[in-house]
């Protein structure tokens, strides 16, 4: 895939990137699925992630940010390119920056990052599942003194309503079942499990 069509819906962008794979995965909740999303092969492409940092902009330009954060890894790239199309839109600076872990489930601005208390903070990421990343950055971003306004993810695809303390809004959802390893039906076949990004 060259270049992402502005017409295209999230699943489209992600099938025609090869991220939207089949076969027979475990999940990191530990669950079994056979299909997966991998974020890394829609974002390897520059003019996809240009226009997924584009449907990002146009999710949270009504907050009129001025600092816009993403978990690491999906969410620097995300980050950064959403707020670089924000500040050209709203004509005034927007940064982007990012929340790494310090230790298991927090995570922290950590690069000596000036957050204003009256800062608008807008917050991205790239797949809600459980809400956990995003969750632990909004968290970031009220340790470091200002309070998240809104979010955008690229993907949905939560079981369940998830809140981080702000509202958030997806580009897309994309359903995938999930299944305890005794209930799999890909077990049952004797296919192969793979855990992706393991090879």
């Amino acid at each position: 895939m060259a270049v992402a069509s502005q017409t295209a819906s999230i699943e489209e962008i992600f099938d025609e990137s090869g991220a939207l794979l089949s076969g027979h995965f475990l999940l990191k909740s530990g669950r079994h699925s056979d299909r997966y999303l991998e974020k890394f092969a829609v974002l390897q492409y520059p003019s996809v992630a240009v226009e997924i940092g584009r449907r990002l902009t146009d999710a949270l330009a009504q907050y009129d940010p001025t600092l816009v954060v993403g978990p690491t890894t999906g969410g620097v790239l995300l980050a950064f390119e959403t707020a670089r199309q924000l500040e050209t839109r709203l004509g005034h600076p927007v940064r982007g920056v990012f929340a790494e872990p310090v230790e298991r489930g927090v995570r922290a601005l950590r690069r000596g990052w000036p957050v204003a208390a009256d800062e608008r903070v807008v917050l991205v990421d790239d797949i809600l599942t459980t809400g956990a990343s995003l969750a632990e950055t909004a968290r970031a971003v009220r340790a470091a003194g200002a309070e998240p306004i809104a979010a955008a993810v690229i993907v949905d695809r939560s079981s369940g309503p998830v809140d981080v303390g702000c509202p958030i809004t997806a580009l897309g959802r994309i359903e995938i079942d999930a299944w305890d390893a005794a209930a799999c039906p890909r077990c049952a076949a004797g296919d192969r499990l793979v855990k992706p990004g393991s090879s």
